[in-house]
């Protein structure tokens, strides 16, 4: 199979021209078009400036637009520079100046932003030109179509900046190979093959769409079905319409689809397993904990570690994030010396492997990597004897409870096995002296903490049993970040008030 973005373009407009490739409400793509599309628009990007190793930034909302322009980038060899919608022009200056962006490529305007609007030139010494998409003309060339098949598996595909749960977003870089390789090791396990006709919320800028979505269908010559801002009227229209699959995405939002699904008459019945379980049959649904976790981050070009998400694991690998992709080392140790931990101890998670980052922006090899090769993920988690990863959160989260350690991952993993509860978010509360164990937990019917306390020991060691409860009857109510990830802050405020 191709090990490049040309390569898989090229493979599927020969195999099924005919094919939607990409779909949003307002436009579709098949491999063929893609093919001939892409082709056009890298050669009028070479005449317009736009060269091989060139960075490029591109800043607009999810659809077949979107993915054009990429594709057509990284067909030549372009290191494609996906940006946040969110940004506000200070950050995005930010991220243009470490990724060394020398071309831009954004909207005038998205959802009240508009991007070109307090850029700092003065900033910015590699930038050369700013255009928006309809700036950008077709041609035909030669020298593209030479270019395109010039592109090697080790050449830079793209620098993604992490969404950042603390400190500044970094720039990572992966390489076509290192990205499709990591896309291709979890397809199975995504339940993704040519077949599939794909729902996916996450935004391209994001490894989450960029990789679990575009590439991700790109490699299996899948069809990719996505809009520019998800609503619950909108996408149930258009998974209905489009017969889409298989959906993934944020639990949360599978949650709202399902109580909107009665009033809006979707049906839905092309779904299958693999999907969110919120949103199939009662009957179809997994036991909780049953099904990996899938787990994976920006570093790994998404997932590293899973299981078929159709699949019940094994009884004793319930709760786990699944096993390791091949073409991915893991392994755990210690967070303070680094030295490799004891069989079945919490530690940190390293990563190795073909599929893992090639490097960050402005940080040398030796910053970045342990002297064998490893990326240290800063994810505490645990291998069984089995090799499924447990995942206990990450490090920083890590709190002391009367000098004995508590991780909120392993807490929370423990309190969803109790009966009612959905889903659990904890953290340490201080009230400047002490640590206290504090939960937000999620439950299907009104419960008293009390009795979750007292079922919380029957699984917990007493000095990790919360202390101070919020229940709460569903995920809307838990605080979250524009990424989606959960506000620790916030959490803790809510903890507060309790």
């Amino acid at each position: 199979m191709p090990d490049t973005v040309d390569g898989l373009i090229r493979e599927h407009a020969i195999r099924h021209p005919d094919k939607a490739a990409v779909i949003d409400p307002a436009a579709r793509i098949t491999y063929g078009e893609l093919d001939a599309d892409t082709r056009a628009l890298a050669a009028g990007l070479l005449e317009a400036g736009v060269d091989k190793r060139h960075r490029v930034g591109l800043i607009m909302p999810n659809g077949v637009g979107w993915a054009r322009i990429a594709l057509a980038l990284m067909r030549i060899g372009v290191v494609l520079v996906p940006l946040s919608t969110l940004l506000s022009a200070r950050e995005l200056t930010a991220q243009l100046r470490t990724a060394s962006v020398q071309h831009l490529i954004a909207v005038e305007e998205f959802r009240g932003r508009r991007y070109r609007d307090g850029l700092e030139p003065s900033a910015l010494p590699a930038l050369r030109t700013v255009r928006t998409p309809d700036d950008l003309a077709a041609a035909t060339s030669a020298v593209a179509d030479a270019m395109s098949r010039s592109v090697r598996p080790a050449d830079p595909l793209a620098i993604l900046f992490t969404s950042g749960s603390s400190g500044p977003p970094k720039g990572v870089w992966h390489s076509h190979g290192s990205a499709i390789g990591a896309v291709r090791s979890g397809l199975a396990a995504r339940c993704i093959d040519a077949d599939t006709r794909l729902y996916l919320p996450m935004p391209f800028f994001w490894v989450g769409g960029f990789g679990g979505g575009l590439l991700s269908a790109l490699v299996a010559g899948a069809t990719l079905v996505t809009e520019p801002v998800p609503q619950p009227d909108s996408t149930l229209h258009l998974l209905d319409t489009e017969q889409v699959t298989l959906f993934r995405g944020w639990p949360d939002q599978a949650e709202a689809l399902a109580r909107r699904r009665a009033e809006t008459g979707a049906a839905l019945s092309s779904l299958r397993p693999g999907s969110l379980d919120a949103l199939l049959p009662e009957q179809r649904r997994a036991r909780p904990g049953a099904r990996a976790r899938l787990f994976g981050m920006t570093e790994s070009f998404g997932p590293y570690c899973g299981y078929p998400a159709d699949t019940d694991m094994p009884r004793s690998a319930w709760g786990s994030c699944g096993q390791p992709f091949d073409g991915t080392e893991v392994r755990i140790a210690d967070p303070d010396t680094g030295a490799p931990a004891a069989p079945g101890a919490v530690g940190m998670i390293q990563i190795r492997g073909p599929h893992v980052l090639r490097g960050i922006c402005r940080r040398s090899r030796e910053e970045v990597f342990t002297p064998d090769g490893y990326y240290p993920t800063g994810d505490l988690g645990h291998l069984d004897d089995d090799g499924f990863l447990f995942f206990h959160g990450r490090c920083d989260d890590m709190f002391k409870v009367s000098g004995a350690s508590v991780y909120p991952g392993e807490v929370e993993q423990a309190l969803r096995t109790l009966d009612d509860v959905d889903a659990a978010f904890v953290t340490n509360v201080s009230d400047g002296a002490a640590n206290r164990v504090g939960a937000v937990v999620v439950c299907r019917t009104p419960t008293a903490p009390e009795a979750l306390r007292t079922a919380a020991k029957s699984v917990l060691s007493s000095f990790k049993v919360p202390t101070i409860w919020r229940i709460v009857q569903g995920d809307d109510d838990i605080p979250r970040r524009g990424t989606g990830k959960v506000d620790v802050e916030r959490l803790r405020d809510l903890l507060r008030d309790d």
